[in-house]
């Protein structure tokens, strides 16, 4: 009996289009007979020299990883492909993705993640694409991706079952080699290239207490391995760290709102001195001290200034890059360091060319992401150890830290507002709203302030000269002030609308402010031009950071 199958659909799907970090939509959707095979068939349409080359298959470990890992093996076998290697239980973070799409010549990486999104039967489940570079799909082959999907009515498979993947070894399916490896050691050996792990756990074994949140997602186990058998911390200094398929009811998003049992432990409770998160598939990461909290922007410029002190980067840092939105405390450390700082539209695909060009080595996004060039993913942990390799070299707690930066670079007060799954026609009224006036507003006074441009932001790759538009609507003060509106694409209900508010501290003010009174007067200047409050009837953002 053949067990090639060609599989035939009635109708195409038409809502297969990727958004900033793949195809994210609810499980229930993915659970649609033919939906998942369909997106990972045109995926594999788009792919040339597929036959006979690896691929890398993982994912978070949320509801229906690995019965869609057995069915992308059984379609990448119809397809010819030479080989595929996964994880025990098919458990592996998206920065460990990268490594091993790099280290293992990869063709091609297929991540089942919604990353920071709720999982279980009622929460989102994904599909991110990753080239061989080990980052994420160009707009390009996204795009063609998606105008393959609307049109397509049948699929590849091979109809043989798939063995559990809950021991390392290897199998063959028709002529296609699959490995089942372990996920963590490869990232973890990485890891000890860049770090002197003896040196943080020096620092962490005296007077100094740590504890890490892995919200029930992927990076517990990796977290186990460096925390507690690599650098010998006691299992105490680990929180929700086993993989769960629901997250334990937790959303996996590092952030003072979703972790806020972690924020309370540091910012109230003031129980130990450091502390930090990851999200669901671990390339976002959050950073706390005990009583301070560390903004993604501010922690991308500590980084920055700082790179001397990690002994993977300490013959010095080719440049540095950050998204739009992201505030500009790095770009005054990069100044000091003369080195260039690119601006990037949201979505970390738009460092490849740059990290691939050694034009930078450290990147970062004000959404929690945070990387450099050991991998093409932002990496949540690698963010972690070099937070902690910085503290045991200045011997520092991380307030003190934050004060010295700001004391040699100055502040910018900077907040992101999220307002969470709001009518998809009013979050597209707001923003229509302000892109009308975007012409009409410079040179008007607003929030004390004169806006000296306002516009949609656009970039130039200057390494392919690819054009990418419609980025982001900006508000440009003369005091280097900035408002920024935009619409999410990572989330699944609804829209989700964000507004970014960053204000430089002058030489004579004080850095010690409440970011949400230092910015309260652009805050307020906003709502009142855009109606946000009235139209959402929502009293506040869901998520402030």
């Amino acid at each position: 009996m053949d067990k090639f199958k060609n599989i035939t659909i009635k109708k195409p799907f038409k809502d297969q289009k990727p958004g900033t970090s793949g195809l994210r939509k609810s499980t229930l959707q993915f659970q649609e007979p033919h939906y998942l095979e369909i997106f990972v068939e045109s995926v594999l349409r788009q792919i040339d020299n597929l036959e006979g080359n690896t691929l890398i298959v993982g994912g978070d470990g949320r509801y229906g990883n690995e019965k869609a890992i057995k069915k992308i093996i059984q379609i990448c076998a119809a397809h010819n492909v030479g080989k595929i290697i996964t994880t025990k239980d098919g458990i592996l973070s998206t920065p460990a993705a990268s490594n091993l799409i790099r280290k293992r010549n990869a063709l091609l990486g297929i991540i089942l993640s919604a990353s920071h999104n709720p999982g279980g039967i009622d929460g989102d489940f994904g599909v991110k694409v990753n080239i061989s570079n080990g980052g994420p799909a160009p707009e390009k082959l996204t795009n063609q991706i998606y105008r393959c999907s609307q049109s397509l009515l049948n699929y590849k498979f091979y109809d043989y079952p798939v063995q559990d993947l809950n021991k390392e070894g290897s199998f063959k399916i028709k002529d296609m080699i699959v490995e089942i490896i372990d996920g963590v050691q490869e990232y973890v050996v990485l890891m000890e290239k860049i770090f002197d792990l003896d040196q943080i756990g020096d620092y962490l074994q005296g007077n100094f207490s740590i504890v890490f949140d892995a919200m029930n997602a992927v990076t517990g186990p990796y977290a186990r391995e460096l925390f507690v058998k690599k650098i010998g911390l006691s299992e105490n200094c680990l929180m929700n760290s086993t993989p769960l398929p629901n997250f334990g009811n937790l959303h996996p998003d590092p952030n003072l709102t979703y972790a806020d049992k972690l924020a309370d432990l540091l910012l109230n409770k003031r129980t130990f001195d450091f502390g930090a998160a990851c999200d669901g598939d671990g390339d976002r990461n959050m950073i706390l001290g005990k009583s301070c909290f560390v903004n993604p922007s501010d922690s991308l410029a500590v980084i920055t200034a700082n790179t001397s002190l990690i002994p993977g980067y300490k013959n010095a840092i080719s440049g540095v890059a950050r998204s739009m939105p992201t505030s500009m405390a790095v770009d005054s450390v990069a100044k000091n360091l003369n080195i260039p700082c690119y601006e990037t539209p949201t979505g970390w695909k738009f460092f490849g060319n740059l990290l691939d060009s050694d034009r930078i080595t450290i990147c970062g996004e004000e959404s929690f992401g945070t990387g450099s060039n050991h991998v093409r993913e932002k990496d949540g942990l690698w963010a972690v150890l070099s937070w902690l390799q910085i503290l045991a070299a200045k011997k520092s707690s991380v307030m003190d830290l934050m004060n010295q930066h700001w004391s040699q670079f100055g502040r910018n007060y900077y907040s992101r507002h999220d307002y969470e799954a709001i009518p998809t026609d009013i979050a597209n009224q707001i923003y229509e709203n302000l892109e009308s006036l975007l012409p009409s507003l410079k040179n008007e006074k607003f929030a004390n302030a004169l806006i000296v441009d306002a516009d949609n932001f656009s970039y130039e790759d200057p390494i392919d000269k690819t054009i990418s538009t419609n980025q982001g609507l900006r508000i440009l003060l003369e005091n280097n002030s900035r408002i920024i509106l935009r619409l999410s694409g990572t989330g699944t209900k609804g829209s989700t609308l964000r507004l970014y508010f960053e204000k430089p501290s002058l030489s004579n003010e004080k850095i010690d402010l409440n970011p949400q009174i230092a910015l309260k007067d652009l805050i307020t200047s906003v709502d009142n031009l855009l109606k946000i409050s009235t139209l959402t009837k929502m009293a506040c953002p869901t998520v402030i950071t």
